[in-house]
């Protein structure tokens, strides 16, 4: 009996490491893929209990819940994904070393990843500048940046020469750019929607932050540099998705616990709204028909 079956884990003689008859000599193993297992546990527990936690709450006040509860679902599947030793891609190793862990001719790289991200992201900036009540056309510009910036990634990764590293540099200045918002534009943003409101985006808004800082760093000893071995890069990676994600989205639901959405220019329409209005449990700031912002009296975004 192999070590694969002894300990339970067969994904990697299920879909061994040959894509169109290309084969990656430079690939994770069964550490690898349980880490990925355990990660893609987490990301389901915790895709549970925030939808859980948005049953606590009037359906006019979830909007949080779904974005992050969304986040974590997506990331689920990805990591089932490369736990299973699926949706990758051979790339020649450049540079190709020495050191046993990162020897070989191609190396294993998770395109998968990139499909999570280029979703996942998204939504997490969503998450952050609606929290701030930053204007729509800001929010879609920095999502089409962010955009800009995982695509560059995955190109990068799946090129073989040095070119990537030109893919990495425009990665990074979209970056730059993102973190720009969210220290600078966002957060004063947010200070001027309340102190509660201020402090929940600091903390998420500064983890985000802290944390898309790394990842250039990993791609840069992954897919880039070729440093780290197949399985550290999943540790890697992994570490900081579940920081980015399930932590994230817990501290950002706790932040939001008692911030009414329609304070954020976020007022969502419902079937029973005149059934509550009735019965005294409608929203603040909602009289003869108007719905304002909590603010400074403005109009509110309705949906």
């Amino acid at each position: 009996m192999s070590t694969l079956d002894k300990r339970g884990n067969g994904a990697l003689q299920a879909n061994p490491f040959t894509v169109n008859g290309a084969s990656a000599d430079i690939h994770i193993t069964t550490h690898g893929s349980d880490w990925y297992w355990a990660v893609c546990a987490v990301m389901i527990c915790a895709t549970f209990a925030f939808m859980g936690l948005a049953h606590t709450k009037p359906r006019q006040q979830r909007i949080f819940h779904y974005i992050t509860a969304s986040i974590t679902l997506v990331a689920s599947v990805a990591y089932f994904s490369m736990g299973s030793n699926l949706g990758w891609t051979p790339i020649g190793a450049n540079p190709q070393r020495s050191n046993p862990l990162v020897r070989g001719m191609y190396r294993e790289i998770f395109y998968v990843r990139y499909i999570d991200w280029v979703i996942t992201t998204p939504l997490l900036l969503m998450d952050l500048l609606l929290t701030a009540a930053m204007p729509w056309p800001t929010i879609l510009y920095v999502i089409l940046i962010d955009e800009v910036m995982i695509i560059t990634g995955l190109v990068g990764a799946l090129v073989y020469s040095n070119y990537k590293w030109a893919y990495f540099v425009f990665g990074c200045m979209a970056l730059f750019y993102i973190v720009y918002v969210l220290a600078w534009e966002a957060r004063k943003h947010a200070n001027a929607m309340g102190k509660d409101v201020g402090k929940a985006f600091l903390i998420c808004g500064s983890l985000t932050t802290f944390l898309w800082m790394l990842y250039p760093i990993a791609w840069g000893l992954c897919e880039g540099g070729n440093v780290i071995s197949t399985d550290s890069e999943a540790v890697f990676y992994g570490i900081l998705d579940l920081l980015a994600k399930p932590v994230f989205g817990a501290l950002l639901i706790w932040g939001h616990k008692g911030i009414d959405p329609a304070r954020l220019g976020l007022h969502v329409h419902d079937y029973d709204e005149k059934d509550q209005a009735i019965h005294g449990n409608g929203h603040n700031g909602v009289a003869n028909g108007e719905h304002t912002n909590g603010t400074n009296g403005a109009p509110a975004t309705t949906v």
